[in-house]
């Protein structure tokens, strides 16, 4: 049985698709955000996505980079944005199609197995390796050298997000809120401290970071 993420905010949408999926033999998880899809993607590694771009905490392209940085998952997007460059940027961020809204759900249904056809039969392990730790997503560990780095809840959670859009800056502002919550969105001080603490132990050398980066008066980034 295939399963597949289905990615949109309108309940409608979601649960017409879940019906015909399940109807057609697929296990189906749903998520109306790219916070809650990434971090499910990791939990329960799907064999194809159906991702709307318009989503409410961030745009559909983001959760494609996040996917990128561990899985070829075939990504069929969604969207009522009709414009070429939209299409364009979606499938630049790593889509394998794009279906415009309103669409029919046969040919929607089609194109999505043929996305299937040509992914992977079995679904990638949410890991990221790096030449000093590897990050489990799944399992929520962190390994060096092949043993387990223990870190907090809350420092886990800052290197999963960070580790979830690998190559691209996340602002300040981005990680207080789903670290810490909306009102600690000013509270910089608590980025320097626990990323000094990340780098202390994940980091060959914290003084001279390969990994938890910062893009000065933005954010961090992190670079497998």
């Amino acid at each position: 049985m295939s399963t597949v993420l289905v990615v949109d905010d309108d309940p409608a949408l979601v649960r017409a698709l879940s019906i015909n999926l399940r109807a057609r033999g697929y296990e189906v998880h749903a998520a109306a955000t790219g916070t809650a899809a990434l971090k499910l993607a990791a939990e329960h590694p799907p064999q194809a996505v159906v991702l709307d771009l318009g989503l409410p905490d961030m745009d559909g392209s983001e959760v494609i980079h996040g996917l990128r940085g561990w899985t070829d998952v075939p990504i069929l997007v969604l969207s009522a944005r009709e414009q070429s460059r939209e299409k364009v940027a979606a499938l630049d961020a790593g889509a394998d199609d794009f279906v415009v809204k309103p669409f029919g759900m046969d040919e929607l249904l089609a194109r999505l197995r043929a996305a299937i056809r040509r992914g992977t039969a079995e679904p990638a392990r949410p890991t990221i390796t790096t030449d000093a730790f590897t990050i489990d997503l799944a399992a929520g560990r962190v390994t060096a050298g092949g043993v387990d780095v223990k870190l907090t809840p809350t420092e886990w959670h800052l290197l999963e997000v960070l580790a979830r859009n690998p190559g691209k800056v996340v602002e300040h502002g981005r990680l207080l809120t789903e670290v810490w919550g909306p009102a600690y969105r000013e509270q910089t001080n608590y980025l320097r401290v626990y990323m000094a603490t990340l780098r202390r132990k994940l980091e060959p050398d914290a003084a001279k970071p390969r990994h938890l980066l910062t893009a000065a008066g933005r954010g961090y980034r992190f670079e497998p």
